[in-house]
């Protein structure tokens, strides 16, 4: 794009930016939980309600495997049918009000959790509380995807990955000071945690407009067009030039009647023709659209991305590192644990500001995948040198920490963004939620089948599992480089283009679209009056 969209600046974009982090704050929640819960069934005062008296535990008390299993499972097993039926719940609700009714059904999980002694009850919770999980997830980011600025579209949708890193290292904190209570508070106190952030973003949620382009696609044009303008204030009043004039006038100039439409009209332009493009030669919305026709190849795409997380061996490394850091005698195993959550953190920083100023999406990706193996690679060599000694958890302890960082700084920072963004408009909540239940159920996948892989009484690769993940992740360099396009700094409308003519993968970055020039010689055309009513002149 040669047009000045491109040169605002996140300061300029700072209300769409707040009004996202807003939004993106449902992710914490995952992550919070992910941290918090785990570490529950290592809590005395949650084992005599729900575990077995044990007196050669530690503790007095052990807790069957089973249990286990099924606490965290059952989440899993909610957030995967929530995001599997996203896309019909949001053909009626929305984002916003399907995120208000996460909020509301997380309430009423948490407040089942806390106030049960029964294990089965608390399957209960569990299962519903994954179901708000996975609203939470799914449309915070078909919602951050649909109203950011092109060129801002990879940073506001990467703040997925900010928030649960900093939902993980607030769970940990949590757990780490109430692990030692004897009585029930020690678990329902970072239950009642969950409360807080739905509780925020349920009151959050009535200063956010909706999606302008789910709007659109409802038929609601002047709903639309409001919410595109609380979403982009003052930044986007600006006058374009025309094409080899000079740009930078601000509306209310001399010129700005002779120069060009401003920013927000062009953009709003181009997300109606978008819309009627896609219903004119689409017609109405049905699921399994997203296996029919170009959309088909999208929706692999966004698969294989969703995918690609598990692929890099995350899953396994956050389930069972402090059982590796304890076999090699690793004594302060929890410590280092929150270590590498911090570290991660610190990879997210750095990512999104590599996906903003230095690189773009598909070699963000490469250098996460290539980081990643290498990662995996050399935690499972040392394990194979010399296994369960000190100087392999410490190996380990190094390793894993930077596996964290590459991970949540290029894989887990891009996967989102390039996810939401490779659909169309009209199936991204079938396609995005679709994915995320497959992410889901990938995840529950590896939690399953990893203890045959490192338990001495089965295959007993311990840390030597390493090498099938730095496979995958091989795997995933070769699947990035080749078919992975590069959609840096174009609009959601320019993408569905470029996918409606077919293009190569490798020929994304320079094909030019036309549906830019289109929207800025009929925005010429349109007048804005002071009240935000607008008309064809």
């Amino acid at each position: 794009m040669t047009d000045t969209v491109s040169s605002t600046t996140l300061w300029q974009n700072r209300k769409c930016l707040f009004l996202c982090c807003l939004v993106s704050m449902a992710n914490m929640q995952y992550g919070f939980d992910l941290a918090a819960v785990g570490s529950l069934q290592a809590m005395p005062g949650f084992l005599k309600v729900f575990g077995y008296r044990d007196p050669s535990s530690d503790t007095g008390y052990a807790i069957d495997s089973t249990v286990q299993q099924l606490i965290t499972s059952l989440l899993t097993l909610g957030s995967f049918v929530s995001s599997l039926v996203a896309g019909y719940f949001s053909a009626f609700l929305g984002r916003r009000h399907a995120l208000w009714l996460a909020c509301v059904v997380n309430a009423v999980a948490v407040g089942i959790q806390i106030g049960t002694t029964s294990a089965g009850v608390l399957y209960f919770g569990r299962l519903l509380l994954g179901f708000a999980n996975g609203f939470l997830v799914t449309f915070s980011n078909i919602y951050t995807s649909e109203v950011a600025p092109a060129h801002m579209r990879g940073v506001m949708v990467a703040l997925f990955a900010y928030w649960v890193n900093i939902g993980s290292i607030l769970g940990a904190l949590v757990d780490n000071y109430t692990q030692t209570r004897l009585d029930r508070l020690s678990y329902r106190i970072p239950l009642a945690c969950l409360y807080i952030v739905p509780t925020l973003l349920f009151f959050a949620l009535f200063f956010v407009p909706e999606s302008p382009r789910w709007l659109l696609h409802r038929g609601d044009k002047q709903a639309a067009r409001k919410s595109l303008e609380t979403l982009r204030g003052a930044a986007f009043s600006r006058i374009l030039s025309p094409p080899g004039g000079d740009s930078g006038d601000e509306v209310g100039s001399a010129s700005s009647t002779t120069m060009g439409p401003s920013l927000l009209e062009l953009e709003w332009v181009e997300m109606v023709k978008g819309v009627e493009e896609e219903k004119r030669e689409q017609g109405n919305v049905a699921a399994l659209d997203m296996f029919r026709g170009v959309d088909l190849r999208r929706t692999i795409l966004c698969y294989c991305m969703i995918g690609c997380q598990t692929a890099s061996g995350v899953w396994f490394l956050i389930g069972y590192q402090a059982y590796f850091f304890t076999v090699c005698g690793i004594t302060k195993a929890f410590q280092y644990s929150i270590m590498n959550t911090c570290f991660g953190f610190l990879g997210v920083n750095v990512g999104m500001y590599a996906i903003r100023e230095l690189f773009g999406r598909r070699s963000i990706l490469i250098i996460g995948a290539i980081g990643c193996g290498l990662c995996q690679l050399a935690s499972a060599i040392a394990a194979t040198v010399s296994p369960s000694t000190l100087p392999t958890g410490k190996t380990l302890v190094v390793f894993t920490a930077l596996f964290m960082f590459f991970y949540n700084g290029c894989v887990g920072a891009a996967s989102y963004p390039v996810a939401t963004e490779l659909v169309s408009s009209r199936l991204r909540a079938w396609t995005v939620g679709t994915a995320t239940s497959l992410g889901y159920l990938l995840a529950w996948l590896v939690n399953f089948c990893t203890p045959y892989f490192i338990n001495p009484e089965h295959l007993n690769w311990g840390a030597q599992y390493g090498y099938i993940w730095a496979g995958s992740n091989f795997v995933c360099v070769i699947f990035f480089y080749f078919f992975m396009p590069e959609m840096k700094g174009r609009s959601l409308e320019e993408l569905d283009e470029i996918f409606a003519a077919r293009v190569q993968a490798r020929k994304f970055k320079s094909y030019h679209c036309l549906i830019r020039e289109a929207a800025r010689i009929e925005a010429v055309n349109v007048k804005v009056s002071p009240d935000s009513e607008y008309e064809k002149n």
